[in-house]
């Protein structure tokens, strides 16, 4: 069995969280591990971890835009 516990967070800290997944299905393993990636590369190379966030914010807008898109297209379905 793999070493699983729990830990605490708040709303806030859970919906900071949620907003740095990049596809829906990213479990917060992948987002803390994520994060703690880039916190270290930027120690010791800061215009990579700028790149690496940079690529990072493009696919979270992106996702966004999509779902927008398929939220009107359903309410425009709905009429």
């Amino acid at each position: 069995m793999k070493n699983i516990t729990t830990i605490k967070l708040r709303k806030e800290t859970k919906q900071r969280l949620d907003k740095l997944k990049e596809h829906n299905r990213e479990t917060y393993e992948e987002v803390i591990r994520k994060i703690l990636y880039i916190l270290n590369i930027s120690r010791k190379n800061p215009e990579k971890a700028q790149s690496l966030m940079k690529k990072i914010d493009r696919t979270i807008k992106s996702r966004k835009q999509y779902t927008n898109e398929y939220q009107e297209q359903e309410k425009q379905d709905k009429k």
